[in-house]
């Protein structure tokens, strides 16, 4: 079961008017995508806070479903508290990098032995001191069957304590993705005796939290507010959290939008970027942006209209990102080449940056730009062709989307019609053949935790549950050749390869970037601009800005 964060958010719904008020048809004063974008500053972190914040209150889209990160039902809500009370054996850094976290030290002893040196004097916050044993027992929880992120593990046979603070990992073959993979929930360490001694309470409002970060859950209040204070035991005291209480509470778009217009909130990480319009020229607020994995993609399914790789080109080539993200994303979207974002990459990034603008599988200098006359050559090479059912929930960016790709189908010469599916069943496309069976694309917002493309292109592999035209053997060897390879440099080139074979076949279409989007009151800063605000803890670098 793939464990890669493809978001399956149903419920932003559409833009009212309060969303976007500042931009043109909604009655207020029109001001331009590109005038928003002006305003938006592009950086991997917001400047370092000055001072301390004695309390804070953060938005988020919806509440959590769960706070055990190992369950099934936990995602980006889950991610965004948990980051700032859970660690992990390797930390994700706000430029995307990753440090030594959980485990001081990490080494590949063999190329099939990973070796962690477990920190000493760490507390969890039931007071208890943190152990090898718990690391052990943490990553054969993350390992299970049906835990969240088991499928990182598929390469693991062993996980044993083999010293006072030292915890071996044996490998059936070389796996670089993995340890990328422990910088995310597969990395959580959490006190074994707490978690068994909650039983089913654990991950619940009536439970309490298991972990070592600096902050600590202290309530949670259900259908209202979720509250964390800093921990007064916290082993990194260069690290200490800057707020004292965070109360984190969940809205609409328009409500977040008017909680931050009117000082109620301290900020929030918008799931809906288009938010940020009314925001970004306010004297009371201001919007940053920084690289993630996230993609707004359209999958192709098995249904057999898009059977055809060239069909898939061709509309790809006829897509106008441009236009979908001027008007879903308020222009603060990117045209979208690959269908993971540049957070995935962690090392080799200008190797990664070139690729990305030079894949070809027919498309044009630049992959994102329009180009109909080669899509309609595509076409006209085809001579079995199928209406197109694009699938929508009814969302804003998904009807744009759904819009925009049965508009690209008419100018190449395709039919392409939509069909509407209830919010609650959309999910049913991941997991239901028989349902795929209704639509040729779907569309969703896909990221993945690691900073390394591989972990997304392996989603390539014949046997993913995330994509179901492109079945190549080659292209599995070269996934398990890619995972292999220890060597960054080489791993890179071995990614390329990934992409293009990708760019060839072109099982989704990807449409366009969604950067991570963080909005603050005027008075505070310090808080990462990407997207490691889902595994880093964000909340203790939040702070008074200076005079």
């Amino acid at each position: 079961m793939t464990r890669h964060r493809h978001s399956r958010r149903f419920a932003a719904g559409a833009l009212g008017c309060a969303t976007l008020a500042l931009l043109a048809g909604c009655g207020g004063a029109g001001v331009s995508p590109s005038q928003v974008k002006e305003n938006v500053k592009l950086v991997d972190s917001t400047p370092a806070a000055s001072g301390p914040l004695d309390k804070a209150t953060w938005f988020m889209p919806k509440e959590p479903a769960t706070l055990d990160q190992d369950n099934d039902a936990a995602g980006a809500t889950t991610d965004t508290v948990m980051g700032n009370v859970c660690e992990r054996l390797v930390q994700s850094q706000p430029d995307l990098t990753i440090e030594p976290g959980l485990a001081e030290k990490y080494e590949w002893t063999t190329p099939n032995t990973l070796v962690f040196t477990i920190r000493q004097g760490v507390h969890f916050h039931s007071g208890n001191v943190m152990t090898a044993a718990d690391v052990a027992w943490s990553m054969q929880r993350h390992a299970a069957d049906g835990a969240n992120e088991s499928d990182e593990f598929v390469n693991v046979s062993a996980i044993q304590e083999t010293g006072p603070n030292e915890v071996t990992v044996t490998m059936t073959q070389p796996d670089a993705v993995f340890l990328k993979a422990l910088a995310g929930t597969g990395g959580v360490v959490f006190e074994r005796k707490a978690v068994e001694a909650q039983g089913d309470a654990f991950g619940t409002p009536s439970g309490d939290d298991a972990c070592t970060g600096p902050l600590e859950v202290k309530a949670w209040e259900s259908g209202r507010q979720i509250v964390l204070t800093k921990f007064a035991d916290y082993w990194n005291k260069d690290r200490v959290s800057k707020t004292g209480e965070l109360t984190i509470r969940w809205a609409d778009d328009d409500a977040v939008v008017n909680s931050l217009l009117t000082g109620e909130a301290d900020g929030a990480y918008l799931e809906n970027i288009s938010s940020a319009a009314p925001l970004a020229a306010g004297p009371s607020t201001t919007v940053s942006q920084g690289p993630d994995t996230r993609v707004w993609n359209s999958m192709v399914t098995e249904r057999g209209g898009l059977a055809d790789a060239r069909l898939r080109k061709a509309l790809a080539l006829a897509l106008d990102r441009d236009g979908v993200s001027r008007s879903a994303l308020a222009g603060l979207g990117v045209p979208a080449a690959e269908p993971v974002g540049p957070g995935a990459w962690g090392y080799e990034a200008e190797k990664f940056r070139a690729a990305s603008e030079t894949l070809t599988a027919g498309a044009p200098a630049k992959p994102t730009e329009q180009n109909i006359e080669a899509a309609k050559k595509l076409v006209a090479e085809v001579t079995d062709k199928q209406q197109i059912v694009v699938a929508s929930d009814g969302t804003t960016v998904r009807d744009v989307i759904a819009n925009a790709i049965v508009d690209a189908a008419k100018k190449i010469g395709l039919d392409a019609r939509i069909i509407q599916i209830p919010p609650q069943q959309y999910g049913d496309y991941y997991s239901d053949p028989q349902f795929r069976q209704q639509a040729d694309l779907f569309t969703d917002d896909y990221f993945i935790s690691k900073n390394d493309p591989v972990g997304f292109y392996k989603n390539g592999a014949s046997d993913s549950t995330v994509q179901w035209v492109l079945k190549d053997q080659d292209y599995d060897a070269l996934v398990k050749q890619a995972r292999a390879e220890l060597d960054d440099a080489k791993r890179a080139d071995l990614a390329v390869d990934l992409a293009q074979r990708w760019a060839e076949s072109m099982p989704w279409l990807s449409v366009v970037q969604s950067p991570t989007t963080v909005v603050l009151a005027s008075e505070v800063t310090g808080v990462p601009a990407s997207g490691a605000f889902r595994n880093y803890p964000w909340a203790a670098d939040l702070g008074a800005k200076g005079n």
